[in-house]
């Protein structure tokens, strides 16, 4: 085999079609977009979700609710979590950072304590938000709470 002798495999390599370059090509007169109409026109363009003049499916389908951008989602911690995962653990402070260096929460999650099950273990929270009743029973038990922004 030389370079010179190198071709192509045989069917790979074909003419493109010439496109409007009269009658005798089998492509001329309308060039294969059909008669009239914007889809025959040069620089035709289809609108995005454009449909043909049916109803788009964003105005058929009904619309509901909203999105509250100001809402603030939290990682939500009950105290009957909070015993387990302090006791795996060995937590004396249930902490962001605690938290995030064990793996139990990414970088940027805030963290909130609910008041389910319960607590027996004295421990210091620093949390971004506690509800009222999970911060009675962390009292009851010896504890404290600190809210941090």
């Amino acid at each position: 085999m030389k370079l010179h002798t190198l071709k192509p495999a045989k069917g790979s390599v074909k003419k493109e079609k010439r496109l409007g370059r009269g009658e005798a090509s089998g492509k001329g007169g309308t060039s294969t977009k059909g008669n009239k109409g914007g889809q025959s026109r040069a620089g035709y363009k289809s609108k995005m979700a454009h449909e043909g003049g049916q109803m788009p499916i964003q105005r058929r389908v009904p619309k509901r609710g909203f999105k509250n951008p100001d809402r603030v989602e939290y990682k939500v911690f009950n105290l009957g979590q909070i015993e387990t995962i302090a006791e795996k653990y060995g937590f004396s402070e249930f902490s962001l950072e605690n938290l995030y260096t064990n793996g139990l929460i990414s970088r940027t999650d805030k963290v909130k304590v609910l008041g389910n099950g319960e607590i027996k273990t004295k421990l210091t929270f620093k949390v971004n938000a506690v509800s009222a009743k999970a911060k009675t029973a962390i009292e009851s038990a010896g504890g404290s709470v600190e809210t941090v922004k």
